[in-house]
């Protein structure tokens, strides 16, 4: 995707992804390009990007950085708990068809879950879950 950016003193004013009225090369407008490196899912994250405006066109590069092990564990937890919620929340909203081995069923998949993510030690333990 194309950006542009306005530089006014030195410094990155406005960054847009349609191009400005004033068009390029005018008021401090730039073109500029993302400069995003690949990361791998579950493992990395982006961090706040930053600008190189030296170059032409500008670049607005994305750093990264790594997910340990015990924050992408915590993750992993909070998602199998609110699985389990979801199901207490459906069976919760009709007491006509409220079916308690369901809730049961859910329980003992989010305990047994939670036991698997307890004993990785490893993202490649954890991709296997």
């Amino acid at each position: 995707m194309t950006h542009y950016v306005q530089i006014l003193n030195g410094e990155v004013k406005q960054v847009w992804d349609t191009v400005p009225s004033e068009g390029v090369g005018s008021n401090g407008w730039k073109n500029a390009v993302e400069v995003r490196p690949t990361i791998t899912a579950g493992r990395q994250g982006y961090t706040a990007h930053r600008f190189d405006i030296t170059t032409d066109p500008v670049q607005i590069i994305w750093d990264t950085f790594d997910i340990s092990v015990a924050d992408r564990k915590g993750g992993m937890s909070s998602n199998a708990g609110a699985d389990f919620q979801m199901i207490v929340s459906q069976q919760a909203r009709n007491p006509a068809t409220y079916d308690a081995a369901a809730i049961e069923t859910a329980r003992l998949a989010m305990v047994a879950k939670q036991a698997a993510i307890d004993a990785c030690t490893t993202h490649d333990q954890l991709d296997a879950i």
